[in-house]
């Protein structure tokens, strides 16, 4: 038995555009925010007495029934002058309770298709805009999508851009990305492979198909799991209608005709439940629907009867396929978005092996076949991942990385070499396969001609990658400054490839301790000299000369600690020759500032 969901996301672009304009506003990054709830606006529970007795000539209650208050009866010529979707309903006014018609009667169809109608009034909230989204289409924009407060303006899909502006003159107008809809519904194609479901496919250029097939059981059945999904794009700010049926056909239909937010179809009784739903809905081709028209076929029911011959003569071959694709006399394979597929290569060995040399000579191997596949898709190793299964069932696994993604054979194989030792072989190696988890795009890069006698930067990289399979990733390193005047938060590290920029002009020593040291037996004049003498890890130095203070103050706005604190910093040259960097807590002046303790810092070369 086969079970399919449709997602259909009918706002999609729109509701995209407005979730990345709010994301972009809270700093959130887009790529894993969610929209925070918008709380209500302030209510105003206290409108004042009324100073019109019922029976009056005025609704009580009215604020601008009262000709002497702050809110008067507004001018009748300004509210004319005002265009249709924004003038005021009547129950504003005074006269009536009743809601007001809306400007366009839109009499649909039941096709879906748009329908003329006269324009009357219509009652919009007040600061609610209509939304539209246009693309370019030769010489022309059109509207490509709009909101719900469009459409019942009468600004359906397909209408040109400059006669909307011209119905709604409040209107909003922004550019539509096709490019970033399909994007985004990609994204959550693979979100659902990843959590919902092993086949999952995008439907056109609003939804999805998710292969349900031996998977709702794990969310509690498949009303459940229709109610989760929508419940999960709802709070992305998204809104979704789910059909499960028995075919990608019947639930694409219901999920954008069937009318309901979740529809769970039970078992071959996808016949009865398109049967009402508009011709449209089988994914016909314009052709097919206008010869449909033509012909008066209006509903899906209307083809049951017809026999195939002279229905495949009308409207085409593919409209009768798609009738027996939705009715589940044909199938329609679903293909699946497949997730990256990571670089992978292996070898069965005729023989088990044990020896450094055969094992070389395999790696070897395995190295020339990922280059190979690198090559074609463009890409670099990162993290390689070097397996070997031995005869006794156990697995041998040893992993190596690359500053900077690469695909040379020479050197990858060099890398191995050092890491050959750490695999113990056993009775022997019967498999050993290489794959690399971690990869990144590389392209050609273009170089200098070498007709100039300006010098190359060599590279690097080979250098640290050697450097880092003998003494560890953890050992390469640089420093890079962060923005802070504490000394001790003003550095960090950085990969070994990076390079740092922004170096303060200060003077700072070469080794800096990770956490200051306090000195004992200081003998300074306070408050601006440095030390005279003065006595760090037992051993006692006397300063023959020395430069300073640098006054540095605390981070206020990091802890409250760090309000007044303050140290002052001093450059003193012992007499044995070195020279240090330490400091006092405290300005010597205001008893707030610090204990005035003394402190080893930094050694200079």
């Amino acid at each position: 038995m086969t079970r399919v969901a449709s997602l259909f996301l009918p706002q999609l672009a729109i509701e995209r555009l407005r979730r990345a304009a709010s994301i972009s506003r809270s700093g959130t990054p887009p790529e894993f925010a969610r929209l925070e709830p918008r709380l209500p606006e302030p209510i105003d529970d206290n409108p004042g007495a009324c100073s019109v007795p019922r029976g009056g000539g005025w609704r009580p209650g009215a604020r601008w029934a009262q000709e002497n208050s702050a809110h008067a009866r507004p001018d009748r010529a300004a509210i004319d002058a005002l265009p249709a979707h924004q003038r005021p309903p009547m129950r504003e006014l005074g006269r009536r309770s009743e809601a007001a018609a809306p400007v366009f009667r839109m009499a649909r169809s039941d096709d879906g298709s748009a329908a003329t109608g006269s324009a009357l009034p219509i009652a919009i909230p007040w600061g609610a805009r209509p939304t539209i989204l246009v693309a370019r289409s030769g010489q022309r924009d059109i509207v490509t999508a709009a909101c719900p407060l469009a459409l019942d303006l009468g600004l359906a899909p397909g209408l040109a851009a400059a006669h909307a502006r011209a119905l709604v003159t409040d209107l909003d107008v922004l550019d539509a990305a096709p490019e970033a809809d399909a994007a985004w519904l990609d994204r959550l194609a693979l979100h659902a492979v990843r959590h919902w479901t092993p086949t999952a496919a995008v439907s056109g250029s609003d939804g999805l198909w998710l292969d349900l097939t031996g998977t709702t059981h794990l969310f509690g059945g498949e009303a459940r799991f229709a109610s989760r999904l929508v419940s999960f794009l709802r709070r992305l700010g998204f809104t979704a209608r789910v059909a499960i049926a028995g075919t990608p056909g019947a639930a694409h239909a219901l999920a954008r005709f069937g009318g309901a937010a979740t529809l769970v179809l039970p078992e071959r009784e996808e016949g009865e439940a398109l049967a009402p739903l508009p011709l449209r809905a089988l994914r016909l081709a314009p052709e097919a629907l206008a010869a449909a028209a033509r012909f008066g076929i209006e509903r899906i029911v209307d083809l049951y009867p017809m026999p195939r011959g002279p229905l495949a003569r009308r409207l085409g071959r593919g409209a009768v396929e798609r009738l027996d694709q939705a009715r589940g006399h044909v199938p329609e394979p679903i293909v699946p978005v497949v997730p990256f597929e990571m670089p992978f290569v292996s070898r069965r060995l005729v023989e088990p092996i044990a020896t450094a040399e055969a094992i070389e000579q395999v790696i070897a191997d395995l190295v020339g076949d990922l280059v190979a596949d690198l090559h074609e898709r463009g890409l670099g190793v990162r993290t390689a991942v070097l397996s070997c299964e031995r005869v006794d069932a156990r697995e041998q696994r040893v992993a190596v990385g690359t500053a900077r993604a690469t695909r040379d054979t020479k050197h990858l194989l060099r890398l191995f070499k050092l890491r050959i030792d750490r695999i113990e072989p056993g009775l022997g190696i019967e498999a050993m396969a290489l794959a690399a988890p971690q990869v990144d795009a590389l392209t050609p890069e273009a170089i200098g001609a070498g007709l100039t006698d300006e010098p190359r930067t060599p590279d690097i990289a080979p250098l640290v990658d050697q450097l880092a399979g003998r003494a560890g990733e953890a050992a390469l390193f640089r420093l890079s400054a962060i923005e802070s005047d504490v000394p001790e938060r003003a550095i960090g590290r950085a990969g070994p490839l990076a390079t740092p920029d922004g170096w303060p002009a200060w003077v700072r020593p070469i080794r800096m301790l990770a956490r200051p040291e306090a000195l004992s037996g200081v003998v300074a004049l306070l408050p601006d000299h440095p030390p005279r003498r003065f006595a760090w890890r037992g051993r006692s130095y006397r300063v023959v000369a020395g430069d300073g203070p640098e006054r540095i103050h605390g981070e206020w706005w990091r802890r409250a600690g760090e309000m007044w604190a303050v140290r002052d910093y001093f450059r003193v040259e012992a007499e044995s020759g070195e020279r240090f960097w330490l400091f006092r807590r405290g300005d010597a002046q205001e008893g707030n500032t610090g204990d005035l303790s003394w402190y080893m810092h930094g050694v200079f070369g």
